[in-house]
């Protein structure tokens, strides 16, 4: 027997899908998503979302990157291979700035990219959303609401429910 994953509800239009999400969120779900074949202005408010962490990593790398140039140069210049030319010191961070610059938008790069891999769970090559019989609409003309069966208030009857006061249609269980 397969464990039961979520409920799916369609909706046919924006402001149909928008006013759900209000609904979900006010209902104090806290694991569920939407579908849609394209960006919604303003759903992201609409579901609660709080702003992203990816920055936090893009930031823990940019630093990383531009102390990792800095501390390059002065090592090579200080300690592997100490050479005086024209008075000048053995560390300055005028000579060091182009490589931990370069580091910087390196490191930054990487950062951003694993953090987004590592915060959205990827790579992830099967979802049971794509196993709802009515999803490949999705990708047109329609809107979905997923609510997830480990969210703390998932209750079968009551999520239905609510998604059918909401407007939805097409409301099913999907298995896992």
């Amino acid at each position: 027997m397969s464990k039961n994953y979520g409920i799916i509800a369609a909706f046919d239009t924006v402001p149909d899908v928008f006013h759900a999400c209000e609904q979900v969120r006010d209902a104090g779900y806290s694991q569920w998503d939407t579908i849609t074949s394209f960006p919604i202005h303003g759903l992201d408010a609409a579901m609660g979302m709080r702003r992203s962490r990816v920055p936090r990593f893009s930031l823990a790398g940019g630093i990383t990157g531009f102390c990792t140039g800095m501390s390059f140069i002065w090592w090579a210049g200080a300690y592997e291979y100490p050479l005086i030319v024209g008075g000048k010191p053995y560390f300055s961070p005028m000579f060091a700035f182009p490589v931990s610059y370069e580091l910087t938008i390196l490191f930054t790069a990487f950062a951003t990219i694993f953090g987004m891999f590592f915060l959205n769970k990827l790579p992830m090559h099967y979802h049971p959303v794509l196993k709802a019989p009515q999803f490949v609409r999705a990708l047109d003309d329609r809107f979905y609401i997923v609510i997830e069966s480990a969210d703390p208030k998932f209750n079968a009857t009551e999520t239905r429910a609510l998604l059918q006061r909401a407007g939805g249609k097409d409301i099913v269980e999907i298995e896992e």
